[in-house]
């Protein structure tokens, strides 16, 4: 089941896409070639698109990707099905898009001016977003 929170266009934009976990030892090994990456496996989850924010606009968890509070304005949330697909309707712009851990915003990427996961909506068309959530395992080395 899909969830779509919020104002609705009919001619249809926005963005979609699926929430899922990466954990584990991500490092590259000189001695072993990459093999195909595997499709990602959706979590459930909620989605939070909030007005495009700067690393300035938000109070960060030491230098992590986590963060407490962030002071822009939410536009929009949805939960995501079961294989941590969603689609969110939104009016064109540019937004930041966030999941959640406990009580901390995630976002791991950052584009040039330093916007925290920056997603632009163009007139008439989903834009596609996947969202890392950083998994409960450690990184092994």
């Amino acid at each position: 089941m899909l969830i779509v929170v919020g104002w609705y266009d009919p001619a249809g934009q926005g963005i979609e896409g699926i929430v899922y976990p990466v954990s584990g030892n991500r490092m590259p090994s000189p001695n072993r070639k990459p093999g195909p990456p595997a499709a990602p496996r959706g979590i459930k989850s909620t989605v939070y698109v909030f007005e495009l924010t700067n690393i300035s606009q938000v109070t960060r968890q030491g230098q992590t990707s986590y963060y407490p509070v962030i002071n822009t304005k939410l536009v929009r949330q949805a939960d995501t099905d079961d294989t941590g697909y969603f689609k969110i309707a939104l009016p064109p712009g540019h937004y930041s898009v966030f999941t959640r851990k406990g009580d901390l915003f995630y976002a791991s990427r950052r584009d040039e001016k330093n916007n925290i996961a920056p997603v632009e909506v163009v007139a008439g068309k989903f834009t596609r977003v996947d969202c890392k959530i950083e998994g409960d395992r450690k990184a092994v080395y």
